[in-house]
């Protein structure tokens, strides 16, 4: 099987958050299955599928030490965030070549309709958290460069446009 290709920053679809789910379908067990190979072959540890040109609330994260461990998310929203932060370097198949150090909260409780159609609430720590963190950014049409200052930010896409 493949997968989409990459959606190339700064396609519309990168930038606009992504429209909810409202149910469980085979198209859309079908469309993990796509996202799971694409981040499999990247290889990274989560995919929204506005990354594949699809804009749909679907996110998959697996940070799992060995694959086949993937959550699959629709609708993923964050319930709470720990006051603990964690430094970590994110990148995007989106934006090539480029990635840049953060923190972000180490630990969130998250909610989504899970691949049966349920609603559930689930922990993510250390680069889950990150990585579905990262996820729901991209669902709200955000990247993860827009978490730098506009200086970082700037220097980041005009090492990435030279890489083109």
């Amino acid at each position: 099987m493949s997968h989409r290709p990459f959606i190339p920053w700064p396609a519309k679809v990168l930038r606009t958050a992504a429209a909810e789910v409202p149910e469980i379908t085979d198209d859309i067990r079908a469309l993990w299955d796509e996202m799971i190979e694409a981040m499999n072959a990247m290889p990274g540890v989560g995919l929204a599928a506005p990354q594949l040109g699809v804009s749909l609330r679907l996110a998959i994260v697996d940070a799992s030490d060995k694959r086949g461990q993937a959550v699959r998310m629709a609708n993923p929203t964050v319930l709470h965030s720990s006051a603990e932060m964690r430094l970590h370097e994110e990148a995007s198949p989106n934006l090539p070549g480029v990635a840049a150090s953060f923190e972000r909260p180490r630990a969130v409780t998250v909610r989504f309709m899970n691949e049966d159609g349920v609603d559930e609430s689930q922990d993510f720590v250390g680069l889950w958290a990150t990585s579905v963190q990262h996820q729901i950014d991209h669902l709200n049409g955000k990247m993860y460069f827009d978490n730098l200052s506009r200086t970082k930010r700037d220097m980041l896409i005009k090492k990435a446009q030279k890489l083109r």
